[in-house]
């Protein structure tokens, strides 16, 4: 088993970049640490082949890497989701691995609030409007060139009552939406709101969020078939993985009416490089950011302290 000179483990962060320029003391503080911006997949080994701990975001450990790793023991996963290390090896290996959850639960859910707001009040359009010099060459006071609507009265449809899920439920009951849900897990749960099949839900809601995991039964959960049950009126937000909704068929969902406009932060790939998302017609009907809702501040302050926690646990548990 790896030591440093001084009898403490060493713990390697394969990508620090993926929690932005923020203070890491917690976890440094726990053992002799190496940080690496972000690592190829050709550079796991040689970095990690001292390790005791190994910190990765999205960095993938592979069923062979670990199994060349002898003095690694523990993964701690800076994330929720667990796909990018080969669980089943670890657990041969008797390495252990431990995520971190709950610590985006507001951000991510005040991100839906504002993408639903943004795309209901046309903000990126008024806000172009004013910076392109269009309202200071107008003798008018006011601009109707897109329509704004509110929040208030308005019907919202929760995909996937998770903690995510809850809190913007909470939230735009608080705007005063009569607000519904539909459980992709099949589970019963008592809620505070209604639940409705998908179809009914699609139909009957005027936003449309997505708050769950990315499973075999919801990849391509929304398709073309079930964008077109939805209001020409209505938005559609998804905030959860990019492989539930078919994004070719959103693409085309706003210019054939469909729905009225969608927001993205995930995507099928990540990056996205090529995509019909590009193409559509009308800019302000897509509103999209590259997978950062998770990651305010205050999120990743609290990721770093729960990555910090695991590491602690497992060290306390030898």
């Amino acid at each position: 088993m790896a030591k440093s000179k001084n009898n403490m483990a060493k713990i390697v962060f394969l990508d620090e970049y993926s929690l932005g320029d923020m203070d890491l003391s917690l976890i440094k503080q726990l053992g002799e640490y190496v940080g690496y911006d972000r690592t190829s997949k050709e550079q796991v080994l040689e970095r990690c082949k001292d390790a005791e701990v190994v910190i990765c975001n999205k960095t993938v450990l592979r069923g062979e890497t670990l199994r060349a790793l002898p003095n690694l023991r523990f993964v701690a996963i800076a994330a929720t989701g667990m796909n990018n290390v080969d669980l089943d090896v670890a657990a041969e290996l008797g390495i252990g691995v431990k995520n971190v959850a709950g610590y985006s639960t507001s951000s991510v859910a005040e991100a839906t609030m504002t993408f639903a707001l943004s795309l209901l009040k046309n903000t990126e359009y008024f806000d172009n409007y004013f910076k392109s010099g269009a309202y200071a060459a107008t003798e008018d006071i006011f601009h109707f060139g897109r329509p704004v609507r509110q929040l208030r009265g308005s019907r919202w449809g929760v995909i996937g009552m998770g903690a995510i899920g809850r809190e913007v439920a909470r939230l735009a009951s608080a705007f005063g939406c009569e607000v519904a849900y539909t459980s992709t897990s099949g589970a019963a749960r008592k809620e505070d709101y209604p639940q409705m099949a998908l179809e009914e839900l699609l139909a009957w809601a005027d936003v449309v969020s997505i708050h769950c995991p990315l499973t075999p039964a919801t990849k391509g959960l929304i398709g073309e078939k079930e964008l077109a049950m939805m209001k020409p009126t209505s938005i559609i937000i998804n905030v959860a993985r990019g492989g539930i909704i078919d994004e070719a068929a959103l693409a085309e969902a706003p210019d054939n009416g469909w729905v009225a406009a969608a927001a993205l932060d995930v995507f099928s790939v990540e990056p996205l490089r090529e995509s019909p998302l590009y193409n559509i017609k009308d800019r302000y009907r897509l509103l999209a950011s590259p997978h950062n809702a998770w990651s305010a501040a205050e999120a990743i302050d609290r990721l770093i302290e729960c990555v910090a926690n695991n590491i602690r646990t497992w060290k306390e548990s030898l």
